[in-house]
């Protein structure tokens, strides 16, 4: 693995990666590549709305272009205190170039 600018301090770690498409998903990053492709496992995708809470789709092992993303640390305490049935939030608005 090389690249990546910091990438490689959150190997196997929870992150979450936000897509030029409005997507939120979170997964353990498992590797990446000096397109800052990555791989994460274990991940779902968070849909957001604000009717219902959010709605959490397994994804599994999961590989993300990395001309795409946005990628940041997931506080994983303070995440799983959060109940995600209960927020509300609009849903991000996808990128345009």
């Amino acid at each position: 693995m090389s690249a990546g600018p910091g990438l490689e301090s959150l190997v196997d770690q929870t992150i979450s990666v936000i897509t030029n498409d409005g997507r939120n998903i979170v997964g353990v990053l498992k590797g990446f590549d000096q397109a800052t492709n990555i791989i994460l496992d274990e991940s779902h995708e968070r849909v957001y709305s604000t009717k219902e809470g959010v709605q959490q789709l397994v994804l599994g092992l999961y590989i993300i272009r990395g001309d795409n993303i946005v990628v940041g640390e997931l506080d994983e305490e303070l995440d799983s205190s959060l109940d995600l049935s209960k927020l509300r939030a609009h849903p991000l608005k996808p990128v345009i170039h």
